[in-house]
């Protein structure tokens, strides 16, 4: 079985109004939601705005000399080549980053930044009926976020200051090939995803644009319980593979003792951490999981180096636990207090919204 999978993250400017000479204030007017912005895809994809000066001055800083969209999406393809979202500058916290977030990638070839070597210390790419989805463990150091950082999560709703809508990173869109009936350099809009990363372990989900749930499995609205209940796996540290799986349950909805339905509701920050949960997420069956070599499938990230690095290249991923973290409850809360309660050991998300097509 060869499983591939192709998504692409661009994140672009928000659209402010139909009037390209419009002067209002991106961050103060009411917001056009980025879920309903359906550009055209070109190579590279066109930024969300109805002109280049709507791009909010918070972000113009985080675009390269280069082509505008080039720093702010990825072609992830297959468990060889995906993406995730990271921050800009080192020792960054996602809660005071998440709006400005830029694409890091396992590939070269489109010209986002690079996830340097020795980074990604297991991954598991999953396809299921109704979404895709890569989960993994992570030195989060390495692409710019502090060791101790919890994390958070990022999705195209968003918490902007008029409302939300506009995304997180704002103006971040997601596309993939995994619904184009084999027809890899065909990307398909992902209106739906989520993704969350911090304790050294990421998750990315993007879910079929056509399917009558994907907001129901792309849910988010669970920002401080991450990966462990919005994307539950069995990824491993030290395995790097690509299956196929079953349908997770919604995130938040669970069957409790006496066999009825719950759906659980997030306790307010204002509460403190969360302490306990009424139930355990189910971890979907997986099957005809193919394993692979780190140092050959991430062989283009050989020479990619983080500050601090030797000049060699012989040092190995580092392999701790064979299993997922264990969820700590209670840790501290990241600067911004946003993304306080459960650890994010078992919920980055570092984004790269997967695609999984059959070759």
């Amino acid at each position: 079985m060869k499983l591939a999978a192709s998504i692409l993250l661009a994140l672009a400017a928000i659209v402010l109004s139909q009037d390209p000479t419009s002067t209002q204030d991106p961050l103060t007017t009411d917001p056009i939601p980025i879920i309903t912005q359906e550009p055209t895809l070109t190579a590279p994809p066109a930024p969300v705005a109805a002109d280049p000066t709507d791009i909010p001055d918070s972000l113009k800083s985080t675009y390269p000399a280069t082509p505008l969209a080039s720093k702010h999406f990825a072609y992830p393809a297959e468990i060889v080549h995906f993406c995730i979202w990271g921050p800009i500058d080192p020792n960054s916290v996602v809660a005071d980053t998440e709006g400005e977030m830029v694409a890091w990638c396992t590939s070269p070839k489109h010209g986002t930044r690079l996830i340097p070597r020795n980074s990604l210390q297991g991954v598991q790419f999953m396809r299921t009926p109704d979404y895709v989805q890569v989960v993994g463990f992570i030195d989060q150091t390495r692409i710019n976020l502090q060791g101790n950082d919890y994390g958070g999560e990022m999705d195209p709703h968003g918490a902007d200051l008029v409302g939300g809508g506009r995304g997180n990173p704002l103006g971040g869109l997601v596309y993939s090939n995994s619904w184009s009936n084999g027809d890899n350099n065909s990307y398909t809009q992902v209106i739906e995803w989520h993704n969350f990363i911090g304790s050294n372990y990421f998750c990315i989900k993007a879910c079929d644009p056509a399917g009558p749930n994907a907001a129901h499995f792309c849910e988010h609205v669970y920002d401080r319980i991450g990966c462990l209940y919005n994307a539950p796996a069995n990824a491993q540290n030290g395995t790097f593979e690509s299956c196929l799986g079953d349908d997770q349950d919604y995130p938040g909805l669970y069957t409790d003792a006496s066999g009825a339905v719950q759906t659980f509701t997030q306790p307010a920050e204002s509460l403190g951490p969360i302490t306990s949960f009424p139930y355990t997420p189910r971890v979907p069956a997986s099957s005809q999981c193919v394993q692979y070599t780190s140092s050959v499938i991430y062989a283009a990230l050989a020479n990619v180096t983080a500050p601090g690095d030797p000049t060699s290249t012989s040092a190995s991923p580092s392999k701790g636990s064979t299993s997922r973290p264990p969820t700590a409850a209670g840790p501290t809360a990241t600067s911004a207090g946003r993304k306080a309660g459960v650890s994010f050991m078992t919920a980055a998300i570092a984004v790269a919204v997967l695609v999984l097509a059959s070759l």
